[in-house]
C-alpha cells in the first residue's frame, strides 16, 4: 500500500481485539486522504467494525499506529480523539430513545463552545426530516430517521473525519438510497468518511477507495469501481476465501 504525503489518517499494522491473546486486527493498514471516502467490506466476522472502534479509541490496539492529522492517536481516549476531529456513529444505540430530535442534536455538540443555533439549522438543512421532528422523540422515529439523526449529531461535532458503521443495517431499500445519498453529500461538503459496510456494491460505487478485509487483514485495496468489478472480490465478499499467491 502506498501512502500519499500528509494523509488525514493513516493505519499502520493494527493489531487489536478484545480478548488477550486472540487479536480480530491481524496487522491491518489503511490510509484516508483529505476528503476521501472510503469503503470498508468483506464477509462476516472479517474485523471491519472492530476496525471502525479500534480507530476512534473504543478497542485499543495492542501495537500498531494510528496516526490522525499527524499525530499518534491510538493510546487516546475516544473523548480525546472526538476533541482532535473524529465522530464515529455506530450500528445500534446511536440515539438517546428518550431524548428529542433537538435534544439529541444538542448532546453531540458537547465538546463545543460555540452557538448551537446556526450547528442545529445547517443539520436540519441537510436532513428536512429532522427539522419536521425536531420535538418528537428519538425512540419515535423510523429506522431511517433514526439513521439521519446519528449522522446529524455527529456532523454537530463538524468533524473532520466521520466514521460510519453499517448506516444502512435494517432498513428497506428505498431508505438504504436516502441515507447512502446523504453520506455523499457530506463528503461532497468537505468531510472525510469512512463507510463500513455489509452492502458492498452501494458502498463501493459510492467511495473513492475501497478495502476489502479477510480474517483481520487488509487483502486488496483501490479505487471503489475497480474493486466493484473485481471477480475475486466478489468470491471473498460471498464467504469464499482466497488461496494466496
Amino acid at each position: 500500500m502506498s501512502v500519499p504525503p500528509n494523509p488525514l489518517l493513516h493505519v499502520e499494522s493494527i493489531f487489536a481485539g478484545y480478548v488477550p491473546g486472540l487479536d480480530i486486527l491481524q496487522g491491518t493498514n489503511l490510509y484516508v486522504a483529505p476528503g476521501e471516502l472510503i469503503a470498508i467490506i468483506g464477509p462476516n466476522g472479517a474485523g471491519k467494525s472492530t476496525l471502525a472502534k479500534c480507530i476512534c479509541g473504543l478497542v485499543p490496539p495492542h501495537t500498531g499506529q494510528i496516526i490522525f492529522q499527524g499525530q499518534n492517536v491510538a493510546k487516546l481516549k475516544p473523548n480525546e480523539i472526538v476533541a482532535r476531529g473524529m465522530c464515529y456513529v455506530p450500528q445500534i444505540a446511536n440515539v438517546f430513545r428518550s431524548l428529542t430530535v433537538e435534544e439529541n442534536l444538542e448532546m453531540g455538540a458537547f465538546v463545543r463552545t460555540v452557538p448551537l443555533g446556526p450547528l442545529k439549522q445547517k443539520i436540519y438543512d441537510a436532513f428536512p426530516k429532522l427539522a419536521q421532528r425536531r420535538k418528537q422523540q428519538a425512540g419515535t422515529l423510523s429506522g431511517g430517521e433514526r439513521q439521519m439523526l446519528a449522522m446529524g449529531r455527529a456532523m454537530m461535532l463538524d468533524p473532520k473525519l466521520l466514521i460510519l458503521d453499517e448506516p444502512s443495517a435494517a432498513l428497506s431499500p428505498i431508505l438504504v438510497d436516502e441515507i447512502f445519498a446523504k453520506i455523499k453529500d457530506i463528503n461532497q461538503n468537505g468531510v472525510s468518511i469512512i463507510l463500513v459496510e455489509q452492502n458492498a456494491r452501494k458502498a463501493l460505487a459510492i467511495a473513492d477507495r475501497g478495502y476489502v478485509l479477510d480474517s483481520g487483514r487488509d487483502r486488496y485495496e483501490g479505487p471503489g469501481s475497480q474493486l466493484l468489478n473485481d471477480p475475486k472480490v466478489g468470491a471473498l465478499y460471498l464467504g469464499g476465501h482466497i488461496a494466496e499467491d
